[in-house]
């Protein structure tokens, strides 16, 4: 929806390597437009306990940025307990503010200097892809944007029961918990996205994905 109404950000997710349905719902609109024949959602907490199982097996290290202090901590100390193996070659806070050209430099060589091969992103959306994409060109490794599963995997919030992922509602669950922070994204998104949706199943509407143009280079609020 960011995408839809932020032709800089529909730029930026439409030029990643890849993105995953993380929601529920946008695997139904997805096996039901165009037949992708989807048997599961991408959850950013499943994605990044696979990733990171296979980064252990392969012996990758790898780098967390994201987040407040506690939980990245936390986070690296919880991974590392659950998968053997796995090295985590540093983590870091969120500045929760912008940073400036010399800054981004700066964590880009620290991530670098710690042998990183996998930098995983917790910043939430839109900032998280903002800074992917900002961040391509000064670090030669993958960075993946994982939205809340720095919260889930160190405990700072409760997983939401599988009935409830299953049936679509894990929104619900996360507005439940975090109100001050998502009432806005839930209460505004999600009828819009089903009007359009409706707009797409109907043919009266098609989001335009090739009439966009590079953003300008922009500060990274990480």
């Amino acid at each position: 929806m960011t995408g839809v109404v932020d032709t800089n950000q529909r730029y930026r997710i439409n030029h990643f390597d890849l993105a995953a349905p993380d929601g529920q719902p946008v695997r139904w609109a997805l096996n039901i437009l165009h037949r992708a024949g989807l048997k599961e959602q991408v959850r950013g907490t499943d994605l990044t306990l696979r990733v990171l199982n296979r980064a252990a097996a392969e012996g990758l290290p790898v780098y967390f940025y994201g987040s407040h202090q506690e939980v990245v901590a936390t986070l690296a100390t919880r991974v590392r307990r659950r998968i053997p193996g796995l090295v985590v070659a540093g983590c870091e806070p969120s500045k929760f503010r912008p940073m400036t050209l010399r800054e981004c430099r700066a964590l880009a060589r620290r991530i670098v200097d710690s042998n990183a091969r996998l930098v995983f992103v917790g910043l939430g959306c839109p900032r998280q892809e903002v800074f992917c994409y900002e961040m391509r060109n000064l670090v030669p490794v993958p960075l993946i944007a994982v939205g809340a599963a720095f919260d889930y995997l160190a405990g700072h919030l409760p997983e939401p029961p599988a009935g409830a992922s299953r049936l679509g509602l894990e929104w619900l669950w996360r507005l439940v918990h975090e109100p001050k922070r998502l009432w806005r994204r839930y209460v505004l998104l999600n009828p819009a996205y089903l009007c359009l949706l409706s707009l797409q199943v109907l043919r009266v509407w098609r989001p335009d994905i090739d009439g966009t143009k590079p953003p300008p280079a922009t500060s990274v609020e990480a």
